[in-house]
């Protein structure tokens, strides 16, 4: 059975509304598209334009879900999903899978805890950064 709170999310950003991740929970979202992932974190924009070809969601932690208010909310959201945009292209810049994998389940760990990490899917995970679910499942 789906979680309301996902389907509600999901129904906000198919209508093409900007909502944002709050930066006060140690909470976050994975949009999952058609051939990957994209994650968005504390304090990131999501939806918009930007995300309606999503999917599905995993929330991750203790997510917190906001409407930015303003212009400079809206920037400066849009900023920080920028920087977790980059963070992922960093790791999947790197030559070894394994690498990849254990630099992002890393990562995770020091935004949300291992706990948290580890009742993540190894599909969903190996989505973000170019991997076979098998290669996150060697690592953990």
């Amino acid at each position: 059975m789906e979680d309301p709170q996902v389907s509600h999310i999901l129904t906000q950003i198919h209508s093409g509304e900007l909502l944002m991740v709050n930066n006060l929970h140690r909470g976050g979202i994975i949009l999952i598209k058609t051939f990957y992932a994209e994650f968005a974190g504390p304090g990131a924009a999501f939806g918009g334009i930007f995300d309606q070809d999503c999917q599905q969601i995993i929330t991750v932690g203790d997510l917190s879900i906001i409407t930015p208010q303003s212009s400079q909310d809206r920037v400066k959201a849009y900023n920080i999903r920028q920087q977790w945009v980059r963070l992922l292209h960093q790791l999947t810049s790197q030559e070894s899978s394994l690498a990849r994998s254990r630099m992002l389940l890393t990562h995770l760990e020091h935004y949300f805890s291992a706990e948290i990490v580890a009742q993540l899917p190894d599909e969903i995970l190996s989505l973000l950064i170019g991997v076979f679910p098998h290669t996150i499942r060697q690592v953990r």
